[in-house]
């Protein structure tokens, strides 16, 4: 997909449509040159991407996490960085920090020395290992793209990504995401253990003399325009009206909440809630090729959107409810006229 206007003619919507597919498809078969299965997830991260927001992978260690976002940097030309999350890990690791310096002409000075958040690509490998200090640090980043140290402002260059891995909280030594950095990532994605025949395909690969790596396929400009495409991809008012429908149910005191969520919802989804299913809904329409977006796709992306920002109350949490089953009640219950 190129950097121009908006097509003028309705082949040149039909042709950009099969551009944009066409080249999501290739990036998605490169990604699974090196991880095996996990289509919903890797999905999810290109339609993250595309939306211009950043996504929260959990699973248990070893199943992939960090695989997956290397190998996501590896088929994007864009500058990488990692952050590895630890106790000690402080704000200034991230942002970075002025230090002194001495000049040509003998005489010392403070420079601002940029951390690794300054990249295209980021990876928080573990984010919920580190303090909720450390992890703050992200906050003005990944909501405005700048990084403000000792009161000087920066621009982070464009397109800035940020996949942040996590461990369940109930292992050791995590400690959970405020609220407000939850609210940050456009979606929650959660990695499961591989079937059979997957795991069977990742010993092949992984213990043989052979290791894949993907090939680079997208530049930042690609990134840049084809997001640009999804921001002005039209939803209409009834199938919008329905993503705001299903954000309201999930709310407990909303008109006639569901019982589930009045007995064991403390916060629902917010406005940018909404915006997450909205946004993610326009990318997943257009990855399979269609410029108008439907009830399907909103559905599709409604459990990633929401998941970390409906949360469970006292009750809810002692009783062990199960949040994405809870979750899908509440879209399957919401009337799609």
């Amino acid at each position: 997909m190129n950097d121009t206007a908006a097509p003028r003619t309705a082949a040149d919507l039909a042709l950009q449509l099969t551009d944009f597919a066409e080249r999501c498809g290739e990036l998605r078969a490169e990604i699974g040159k090196v991880i095996v299965g996990q289509k919903d997830v890797v999905d999810g991260v290109i339609i993250g991407l595309l939306a211009d927001g950043h996504v929260l992978l959990e699973g248990i260690p070893g199943i992939g996490k960090t695989l997956l976002v290397r190998t996501l940097s590896d088929a994007l030309h864009l500058e990488f960085s990692r952050i590895q999350f630890t106790p000690d890990l402080m704000p200034a690791d991230i942002v970075g920090t002025h230090v002194l310096r001495e000049d040509e002409a003998g005489g010392r000075r403070l420079v601002f020395e940029p951390g690794p958040i300054f990249a295209n690509l980021l990876l928080a490998d573990e984010i919920n290992r580190a303090t909720p200090k450390t992890q703050s640090a992200l906050l003005e980043a990944m909501q405005e793209t700048t990084v403000t140290v000792g009161g000087e402002t920066n621009q982070l260059g464009p397109p800035f990504f940020v996949l942040a891995t996590q461990n369940p909280l109930e292992m050791e030594g995590t400690y959970p995401l405020p609220e407000a950095q939850l609210d940050r990532f456009l979606f929650k994605l959660r990695m499961t253990y591989p079937a059979t025949e997957e795991l069977h395909t990742i010993m092949d690969r992984t213990t043989s003399g052979h290791t894949p790596s993907a090939a680079a396929l997208w530049t930042a400009e690609r990134v840049i325009a084809m997001r640009r495409a999804a921001r002005l991809t039209p939803i209409a008012r009834p199938v919008q009206d329905y993503a705001i429908r299903i954000g309201i149910a999930t709310r407990p005191e909303g008109d006639r909440p569901a019982e589930a969520v009045r007995r064991y919802v403390r916060v629902g989804a917010s406005p940018r809630g909404v915006q997450a299913m909205v946004l993610g809904a326009k990318v997943h329409a257009l990855i399979r090729g269609r410029a108008n977006v439907a009830r399907e796709d909103i559905r599709a992306v409604a459990l990633p959107a929401l998941r970390h920002r409906v949360l469970l109350n006292f009750e809810g949490e002692a009783e062990r409810i199960d949040l994405d089953e809870l979750l899908q009640d509440v879209v399957d219950s919401v009337p799609e006229g």
